[in-house]
């Protein structure tokens, strides 16, 4: 089994920011030059960047298009890019794919209408499609930042979308997300499963102890945030043990 380890790069009003527990009033800025960011991961050697729209994910559809054009093509030549945030319709996906992007990541309109992601595999293919399945107290959330949203519990819209064609999951726990306290293995252990396909852990990465956790429960890659960005992971030797993880 190969490893990703995957530098998310968070963006608001073009600047490089951390949420914690995915609150948007509770967030830390780390920059206004997104594309140095970028570089500096693909340096490192990372294969994959975790490009979220914030502005988008909020708003309900992409927000900033350009920015993320521009950082998709400042490292197209070595580094796979998946976009997410606002990626709400068949349109806004084929123009984040088409600006580049290896990978989109949908959230919200897949948890309410898995015929949604089945089209976008049909159209795409699997490779191409994620979802983000947001965890709150158990159950995964549209619009994961809102205390009051309701959803079905992770295990069944896993199931719904597992049957709609989906092959990669990006799990979050938003109780540890950015907050630096590892990863919730309870609820990863309860969910990764071999017919569960590529699931990748998200959501209080802090060490390289926490990497080697969510590996050893069937993970396939984890994004890393906060830890990169305030030196808890040093990128270049997460990645020389990733490539190690068989």
């Amino acid at each position: 089994m190969s490893f990703e380890v995957i530098p998310a790069i968070d963006l608001r009003a073009g600047r490089v920011v951390r949420l914690r527990r995915g609150e948007f009033g509770d967030e830390t800025s780390y920059g206004d030059d997104p594309r140095s960011v970028a570089v500096r991961f693909a340096n490192a050697g990372a294969h994959w960047l975790h490009v979220v729209d914030l502005d988008g994910a909020r708003d309900g559809s992409p927000a900033q298009v350009d920015l993320i054009r521009g950082l998709i093509d400042v490292v197209a030549e070595r580094v796979s890019c998946e976009v997410s945030g606002g990626l709400r319709d068949a349109a806004a996906v084929n123009d984040a794919l088409m600006a580049g992007a290896g990978r989109v990541v949908v959230g919200t309109a897949a948890l309410r209408d898995p015929a949604f992601a089945a089209d976008l595999v049909a159209t795409h293919g699997p490779d191409r499609i994620a979802v983000a399945i947001d965890v709150r107290d158990g159950r995964a959330v549209g619009q994961g930042w809102q205390t009051g949203a309701s959803g079905v519990s992770a295990a069944e819209a896993m199931a719904r979308l597992r049957d709609a064609g989906i092959t990669t999951f990006e799990l979050t726990a938003i109780a540890r997300d950015g907050l630096l306290e590892g990863p919730d293995l309870d609820l990863l252990a309860q969910l990764v499963r071999p017919e569960s396909g590529s699931v990748i852990a998200s959501g209080g990465i802090s060490s390289l102890a926490d990497l080697r956790a969510v590996a050893d429960l069937g993970c396939t890659g984890a994004i890393v945030g906060r830890a990169l960005y305030e030196d808890r992971i040093d990128l270049g030797e997460a990645l020389a043990w990733a490539s190690r993880v068989a």
